[in-house]
């Protein structure tokens, strides 16, 4: 049994549920060591200093040390050096500052670019011996960005640091706790009288694409298609407008509105659900996607981001264009008592923390 110091500044979210969900299924002894999911660009950079502190303190020799990508590594390493070095250290990728889409809403917004961020997590990587991205599309989209990005400097851009990198990364799935659902379950869905249930279960966030999502729910009212919807998600200070506009136009279609501050309530919604409309502009995994499915809602999803590596084999989740989705979407709907005998739940239970386990803590023995 390994000691593992796992650290995440951004202790929230998905990133909070990951962390307590290996600790909780690991066989290793897993210590957290967090702060707060706030303020997340003062987290990365002066998460590292408070952190490195909080080590120093810590009665703690681990064989392990396990950061997310919101830690400033190489900061956290040079001020931890009498308690840290010679112990392994690997970076779990949830998300990446390279290749996330830029908010019109953030300041700036014409030069489409933060390279402080960027940069640290170009140099966490380069500073860990092992990184971990939970699907292929975040790997490869990484690697695939540094180049273009290192080239903006002056000079010593570093470009043959990108092949190290390259050489220590591996690809280690979301552990998620999706047999938590199952308690929630609801029974065969398909035999109720009534329209089928639309979901949104994402972020109240512009790189969610909400705007393609309500627009199109617009669209199929207009042509008279009946349906209903559930909207979850965590609504955030600077969501888009377009969420107000939504609720007022679809009134009488939406069954529920707003964060569930209760994962039971949250399970519940997802299996009264029946079919979810995704219009993402980034995933690097989608696990609000992957708890949908397991509650037996059929998806239907654009072909690219990390999503083609959950289904390679169902071509019929996926769309390749706006009109493709509209076209696609309206036929669920009208083929739902046709649709809703499929049973998805199989199909993602791969990433539940029974099956997942045993890869982590094989990684870090």
């Amino acid at each position: 049994m390994s000691n593992i110091l796992l650290i995440e500044p951004f202790f929230g979210g998905s990133h909070q549920q990951w962390a307590e969900g290996w600790k909780k299924h690991s066989r290793h002894k897993i210590h957290l060591l967090t702060l707060s999911a706030h303020h997340w660009k003062w987290r990365m950079h002066g998460g590292a200093v408070t952190l490195a502190e909080q080590f120093l303190t810590m009665d703690l020799e681990p064989d392990w040390i396990v950061a997310s990508d919101m830690l400033d590594l190489s900061v956290f390493l040079a001020l931890t050096r009498p308690k840290s070095n010679g112990t392994p250290i690997a970076v779990y990728f949830h998300e990446n500052q390279l290749t996330y889409p830029w908010s019109t809403t953030e300041e700036d917004p014409g030069k489409q670019q933060d390279n402080h961020y960027k940069f640290i997590n170009y140099t966490t990587a380069l500073a860990a011996d092992k990184c971990l991205f939970n699907s292929d599309y975040h790997r490869s989209s990484f690697l695939e960005a540094l180049p273009l990005f290192l080239k903006k400097f002056p000079d010593h851009r570093n470009i043959e640091t990108i092949a190290s990198i390259e050489q220590k990364s591996e690809i280690l799935p979301l552990g998620m706790d999706l047999s938590a659902h199952d308690a929630f379950a609801k029974g065969d869905k398909k035999h109720i009288n009534r329209p089928p249930v639309l979901l949104w279960n994402h972020r109240w966030e512009y790189d969610k694409n909400p705007n393609a999502f309500f627009h199109a729910l617009f669209e199929l009212k207009n042509q008279g298609m009946a349906f209903q919807l559930i909207v979850l998600g965590e609504e955030l200070q600077k969501s888009p407008s377009i969420f107000e506009e939504a609720k007022q136009r679809l009134r009488d279609e939406i069954i529920h509105w707003g964060y569930c501050e209760r994962r039971a309530d949250y399970s519940q919604w997802l299996w009264m659900a029946d079919i979810l409309p995704v219009t993402s502009n980034q995933d690097f995994f989608g696990g609000s996607i992957i708890e949908a499915v397991y509650c037996d809602t059929i998806p239907l999803l654009p072909h690219r981001l990390a999503y083609p590596e959950h289904f390679p084999n169902h071509p019929e989740f996926y769309y390749h264009s706006d009109e493709e989705f509209l076209t696609k979407l309206s036929q669920l709907i009208k083929g739902f008592d046709a649709q809703r005998p499929i049973n998805t739940q199989h199909l993602v239970s791969r990433y539940d923390w029974c099956t997942l386990i045993s890869r982590y803590d094989g990684l870090f023995s």
